[in-house]
């Protein structure tokens, strides 16, 4: 296969994958477009896309400018205005201090990688309860004998989870002491002497 031949190819495949990528434009209107389907959708629309786990990019329809975190947050706004929130006034108050305090990129991680780690048990109780279903109707009956015999992994689960967090909050504080450290380390400390006797 030749250089060229393998350009092209590659061109294709990243055409390719443009193509089948889910693209929304946001006009300023405030309306989005989504050009899968050629259509104008609403926020709800958008929610249920993250719902099925449909990867998908919001831009701004004249600039180009990803607007995907703002959707997305948007989203967010919604849900903890209406219904059961989430988030607690004094949690909200909290994340809100960290922005650009020196720890805003280690919260960000550490509370990043708590989802994760926590999606990741979930991923793994719901494919166990398929298995031990197997596509039967849940009643309440199947679900508390699914419930006893699934007990001890579920607490094994729920133990790394833990120890997980452990882990992260652990390596977060020694993140912090390494900065702290290296700024400190900057400005020479010098004991102070007593003053000579005359």
């Amino acid at each position: 296969m030749t250089q060229r031949m393998a350009h092209n190819m590659e061109h294709e495949m990243s055409s390719g994958k443009k193509s089948s990528e889910r693209l929304i434009k946001k006009y300023p209107n405030r309306r989005l477009y989504d050009t899968q389907t050629s259509s104008y959708i609403t926020l709800s629309d958008v929610k249920q896309l993250v719902l099925d786990a449909d990867e998908f990019t919001v831009v701004d329809a004249k600039t180009s400018e990803d607007l995907t975190r703002s959707i997305l947050l948007q989203i967010i706004l919604e849900e903890e205005a209406h219904g059961v929130p989430m988030f607690s006034s004094s949690v909200l108050s909290q994340i809100i201090r960290y922005y650009g305090h020196a720890m805003q990129g280690m919260m960000g991680s550490y509370l990043e990688k708590n989802v994760q780690a926590f999606t990741d048990i979930q991923n793994k109780f719901v494919n166990s309860a398929a298995g031990t279903l197997e596509g039967k109707p849940l009643n309440t009956e199947m679900w508390t004998q699914f419930m006893n015999i699934q007990g001890p992994m579920m607490q094994g689960m729920m133990n790394n989870y833990i120890d997980q967090s452990k882990n992260l909050f652990l390596q977060m504080q020694e993140q912090m002491q390494s900065q702290s450290k290296a700024m400190f380390g900057v400005f020479p400390f010098v004991t102070p002497q007593p003053p000579e006797k005359k």
